[in-house]
């Protein structure tokens, strides 16, 4: 479905991906983990055609993303659904006016069949009869399965998610997890899932990318990760403080940083 040969990206002159490739499935969910700074909602961003890459390709079912006209971006766009981080979720809408809002907004159905079209994706989340409440009255897990359901709205090929289980507590990130798995397997639809939740990834994981530093250090199925050798991939599943991949960023010493500070004044002994 997606393809993704040599991209890299760079924020003034800062690699934040550098020289990718990879390939994501048709009907599978696809995991894309790492730490913070590691580069994966940059990626997510350039795969959704968000940014434009520095150098590289995204091919999207055959078509170049860097390469296509604004027109067909934005055609090729309604093809695919997004759940953000913090569910972006319409705040002066209702429930049901936030699932429909792509459906007025893409297509010029009957007001009924929107309406039938709303109740069956809630249903899908298990939030029909929540059509009037206001996103101010959902809690954070409720927020997301209703940024879920929009995302399903226009019945996309493609689905992306951005930190689905970021900020739930258990429970609802369990239940968030089960339902990308499940929707994913059922529609036969194709899911992305950026996430640094380690256990929620690999549970609905079909493959997984695991990001440092801008490279892919890791992929395969769930059990390879888990299994794998690598350092690096180690401290990361286990969360371990110390280990190759360092707290700091920094590329130089902190003191010579320091001294070449404008009004820096060296203290003698």
């Amino acid at each position: 479905m997606i393809k993704i040969e040599a991209l890299s990206h760079a924020f003034n002159g800062v690699k934040a991906l550098d020289d990718i490739n990879m390939h994501i499935k048709k009907g599978e969910v696809t995991v894309i983990m790492g730490g913070s700074g590691s580069g994966k909602t940059t990626l997510l961003r350039l795969i959704a055609g968000l940014l434009t890459p520095t150098a590289g390709a995204i091919w999207f079912d055959g078509e170049d993303l860097a390469k296509v006209g604004r027109k067909r971006l934005y055609e090729l766009r309604l093809r695919v659904g997004m759940v953000f981080q913090y569910s972006a979720l319409l705040n002066s809408l209702n429930v049901y006016d936030n699932v429909a809002f792509t459906l007025h907004e893409h297509t010029k159905l009957d007001e009924s069949v929107i309406s039938t079209m709303v109740t069956m994706k809630l249903e899908q989340v298990g939030l029909r009869g929540f059509e009037q409440m206001m996103p101010s009255q959902l809690s954070g897990g409720m927020a997301k399965r209703v940024a879920f359901a929009r995302a399903l709205a226009m019945d996309p090929q493609v689905v992306y998610f951005d930190e689905p289980t970021s900020g739930l507590d258990p429970i609802s990130a369990g239940v968030v997890s089960t339902l990308i798995h499940e929707t994913t397997q059922k529609t036969k639809m194709t899911s992305v899932v950026v996430t640094h939740d380690v256990e929620a990834g690999l549970n609905i994981a079909d493959h997984v990318v695991l990001l440092w530093q801008g490279q892919i250090i890791a992929e395969g199925d769930a059990e390879s990760i888990r299994q794998s050798t690598d350092p690096r991939v180690v401290q990361f599943i286990k969360g371990e403080p110390n280990g190759p991949i360092p707290f700091s960023r920094s590329q130089t010493a902190y003191i010579d940083d320091l001294m070449h500070k404008p009004g820096y004044v060296r203290m003698q002994a």
